[in-house]
């Protein structure tokens, strides 16, 4: 796992070449940027010059209950403004209506508009182990399953109801779903009804939005990273992100892993394009279909297809290794 200095230097590498800032003078919001794709995605949207707002449950002084003290939203601020934006931590709690009002309220006082959303809300992958995957529905605990939507739903329903009101304020409103999976790999069974259901929501989200947002010429789009290696995801394997191929001998698929800044440099792209209401508004993609559409590689320099991966090898049975969808 990497130790702070360690993600400061990573974040500095893993930015776009030269000094462009398509989105100087832009207001983001990443909702859930304490960490991972949320935290990667904040960075590159204050790289390309954003002002990004950053929130999370976790602070130097007060733990979420993902139970990880390695990362907080303060954390996620600074790297944002070392990356050349402007990083605003504000300690959130997405599941507490009165506190993203409050949220609402400080960006409409202190900036008057919201031009990017991302939600990026989960927190949940605690549960998945324990009390979902390898179990029917009825053998998870009421109470995990509920929490998981709350997490995965709720908090998404909550965030787009109190903030879109800032957003179509914009001349250009972008609303990014972050979830799991795409609207074509998820028309299977995502192992368990709760999990299912928290992750293809964010997409019907963004397509329901799409069509409200038009209007405004906005784009609401869900997008999904492939097998991310997230800081919690190097922990649970017992590996960093400069060691993580020693994990594929313990999980043959993280050899298709993909690091959070290859979404993150994506959705960068995407927020710069000026075209991309037309392009992708209403749309469920990912981030190797967006990083070939704008030529982003991650920080290795490949192209990672996970989805594409996991569907004619994994489950498919085509012949072919996860090197032949980098």
């Amino acid at each position: 796992m990497e130790n702070e200095e360690e993600t400061k230097q990573n974040a500095g590498r893993a930015g776009h070449e030269g000094s462009a800032r398509p989105l100087a003078g832009r207001i983001a919001l990443v909702a859930g940027a304490t960490r991972g794709a949320g935290r990667a995605q904040a960075v590159e949207l204050g790289r390309a010059g954003a002002t990004v707002y950053v929130t999370g449950r976790t602070t130097r002084t007060r733990v979420s209950e993902v139970g990880r003290t390695t990362e907080t939203i303060e954390e996620s601020a600074e790297l944002v403004t070392a990356a050349g934006g402007t990083g605003i931590a504000v300690p959130t709690d997405h599941l507490d209506e009165q506190q993203v009002r409050a949220l609402a309220e400080r960006i409409d006082r202190e900036r008057g508009r919201l031009d990017i959303l991302v939600n990026d809300l989960w927190g949940g992958e605690h549960l998945l182990a324990r009390s979902v995957f390898g179990k029917k529905s009825w053998e998870t605990p009421l109470a995990d399953g509920l929490r998981i939507l709350e997490l995965g739903v709720r908090s998404h329903v909550i965030t787009a109801a109190l903030l879109l009101p800032l957003l179509i304020r914009s001349d250009a409103p972008l609303h990014v779903e972050v979830t799991d999976g795409t609207a074509h790999f998820n028309r299977r069974y995502r192992e368990n009804m709760y999990y299912d259901l928290a992750k293809n929501a964010p997409i019907r989200l963004a397509f329901g939005l799409g069509q409200e947002v038009a209007e405004y010429g906005g784009a609401a789009v869900a997008v999904s990273p492939g097998f991310l290696r997230s800081e919690q995801m190097l922990a649970h394997l017992g590996v960093t992100e400069e060691d993580w191929r020693d994990a594929i001998a313990r999980d043959p698929a993280f050899a298709i892993a993909e690091s959070p800044w290859f979404l993150a440099r994506a959705v960068a792209a995407l927020a710069a394009d000026p075209d991309r209401a037309q392009r992708w508004n209403g749309k469920s993609t990912s981030s190797s279909e967006l990083a070939e559409a704008y030529g982003v590689r991650d920080v290795d320099g490949s192209r990672p297809d996970a989805w594409a991966y996991f569907e004619d090898v994994v489950y498919g049975g085509r012949d072919g290794s996860a090197e032949d969808y980098r």
